[in-house]
């Protein structure tokens, strides 16, 4: 299917979208934090991704691509940087207003810092594989970064991220082969740990936590700054 990547995207992006008008949720209301926290997020992976593309590191199936490119990165991978963060931050959404009893508890700042950590740790260990090693030592940096800063909606983001790994896999699963007899986005073993959850790279699950970490970052750091606010929760009784 030639158009495959591109239609990844527009179903990962299809609901969120969709439902940003809801009544209750009004994610439309905050899209200038969105879009904002979205930019900065993705000049980062984006300088990260053509420099992976450019030796190797991974690559890309032209037979499932529009073949428009950017750089040397297909259209669909500048478009995963938007519709991938879009649908997480709005899970983030769902999270903070179907379930606001969830806080921040004694410890889990420390545990993030400690997590942080372990990533920092294990990417010196691993720091001949140039996958692992940039993606345990960024998602490590900034993990314990934002530990340490304590947010106050960090247990929020725990939650939405755990929530979020069951479209993740089904995502990235697609991309990686596990539904179809080719992958979409092909990686270089020799780079990482060859360690795969049916064909999804393990590290694949450390990027995903670093951009979606990034993106709640500034997302909530913009709702501060342009005092957007949100609609007032579900609260049971």
């Amino acid at each position: 299917m030639t158009y495959l990547y591109l239609l990844i995207n527009l179903f990962t992006i299809s609901y969120p979208l969709a439902q940003s008008f809801e009544r209750r949720l009004q994610y439309y209301k905050r899209f200038k934090a969105l879009f904002i926290a979205i930019g900065l997020t993705a000049v980062f992976f984006i300088v990260w991704d053509i420099w992976f593309t450019s030796i190797g590191v991974w690559g890309f199936n032209e037979k499932y691509l529009t073949g428009i490119n950017i750089s040397i990165l297909p259209l669909e991978e500048w478009l995963f940087f938007l519709t991938v963060p879009f649908a997480s931050v709005f899970i983030y959404e769902c999270v903070w207003y179907f379930l606001p009893q969830i806080q921040n508890f004694k410890g889990i700042s420390s545990a993030t810092m400690m997590l942080g950590l372990i990533l920092l740790g294990l990417s010196f260990i691993y720091r001949f594989q140039a996958y692992t090693f940039c993606n345990f030592l960024f998602a490590g940096i900034f993990t314990f970064y934002v530990g340490l800063k304590n947010p106050s909606y960090l247990a929020k983001f725990w939650t939405s991220y755990f929530i979020h790994l069951a479209p993740f896999l089904m995502v990235n699963g697609i991309l990686t082969g596990s539904y179809i007899d080719e992958e979409v986005v092909w990686y270089n073993n020799a780079e990482n740990l060859s360690i795969r959850f049916y064909t999804i790279p393990i590290e694949d699950a450390v990027y995903a936590l670093l951009l979606f970490l990034m993106n709640v970052y500034f997302y909530e750091l913009f709702i501060k700054k342009f005092k957007l606010g949100r609609t007032r929760p579900i609260v049971n009784g």
